[in-house]
């Protein structure tokens, strides 16, 4: 496989096409280890060209656990044809995916899955993220939320919905079905994911104790989630910890 190509990494860095594919793989090994994965569905992708339509996924219905660099597909959202080629992608995952890379440059790494708490949430007829504590003021602002639920996600016009909503903020609730993250790294992808999760949870025990919630005032959350961005390091951090976990583990995810 050739290490040439470069992709967007960060304001200032380049990373290679083989970089972020290990970047990847190895999202979705820990996502296994975290308990984020469903069956053999759900999806992440990353963009390679600059214009963001040239873009790695993994392969149908390949559980998280077992995929690896190699394994990740390089798509043309542009192509029309996608769907008729012999390994073609999820439909589910082409609608989504390649609908946002081909319409938004600046969400480079997607990820789409169906976590328990997140998608508990998504499950109220009000699945926005109050902001009770530091990780649910995080997303003060940041989320977008998309209540046209329609079934599954494979029609061209429910794509374009999504990606629409979706906007420039990194998380999109979906309601009645889970959530998708973007950001322009898969390390800050993943460190969304993470803080989501954990503040879904938080958020859900405090509605489940039955007493009022302590929600913060607009301008407190705002200041909260702002004293988050100087924290931007943490998620590199973060997910390099847990590729030396897998290095040692699971070191085929390189493959």
């Amino acid at each position: 496989m050739s290490v040439v190509t470069e992709v967007a990494f960060g304001n200032t860095e380049r990373q290679s096409e083989q970089a972020l594919r290990e970047d990847l793989a190895a999202a979705f090994r820990i996502a296994v280890r975290l308990g984020w994965h469903e069956s053999v569905g759900n999806h992440f992708s990353a963009a390679v060209s600059e214009d963001g339509a040239s873009f790695l996924m993994n392969p149908k219905w390949r559980h998280f656990s077992e995929i690896r660099a190699s394994d990740l597909l390089l798509l043309d959202a542009n192509d029309e044809e996608v769907m008729e080629q012999e390994n073609a992608p999820d439909p589910s995952a082409w609608c989504i995916h390649g609908t946002v890379h081909r319409t938004n440059p600046k969400a480079r790494v997607l990820f789409h899955v169906h976590p328990p708490h997140a998608t508990a949430l998504a499950c109220l007829a009000d699945p926005s993220m109050k902001p009770v504590d530091l990780n649910t003021a995080r997303f003060f602002g940041k989320v977008a939320v998309d209540l046209g639920f329609g079934g599954m996600a494979d029609e061209a016009e429910e794509g374009r919905r999504i990606a629409e909503t979706l906007g420039d903020r990194p998380v999109l609730m979906m309601g009645n079905h889970g959530v998708s993250i973007a950001a322009e790294t898969v390390p800050e992808a993943f460190e969304h994911l993470y803080f989501f999760e954990r503040a879904a949870e938080t958020l859900l025990r405090a509605y489940g104790s039955g007493r009022p919630l302590a929600v913060m005032s607009d301008n407190l959350a705002a200041k909260t989630a702002a004293e988050w961005e100087p924290y931007k390091g943490m998620g590199f951090a973060h997910f390099d910890h847990w590729k030396r976990q897998l290095d040692r583990s699971e070191p085929d995810y390189r493959d």
